[in-house]
């Protein structure tokens, strides 16, 4: 499902126009990585738990020229879903 099938299926089933579906998701996506980059976890109910997580600096290997370089310490955002939407995928 892209962004644009979830706007789509927004408008379907709440019956709104295409301007304030993509709003909705817009603002939606805009807050959880707000509160993502202010190092908040984002929690919802029935759904699921995004955060972030971090990723040391560590040695690699470039696969082009066998050469060894350095990965830089970087953030990720990780998603754990919740026991319900776990329960509802293997039903």
């Amino acid at each position: 499902m892209t962004k644009k099938d979830l706007i789509d299926e927004i408008i379907i089933n709440e019956n709104i126009s295409k301007v304030d579906a993509e709003k909705v998701v817009n603002r939606l996506f805009e807050a959880i990585s707000n509160h993502l980059a202010s190092g908040e976890e984002v929690s919802v109910a029935g759904f699921g738990k995004f955060s972030i997580s971090e990723r040391v600096e560590r040695e690699g290997i470039n696969p082009s020229t066998g050469e060894k370089i350095k990965i830089s310490a970087s953030k990720s955002a990780k998603f754990k879903p919740a026991k319900q939407l776990k329960e509802s995928l293997n039903v």
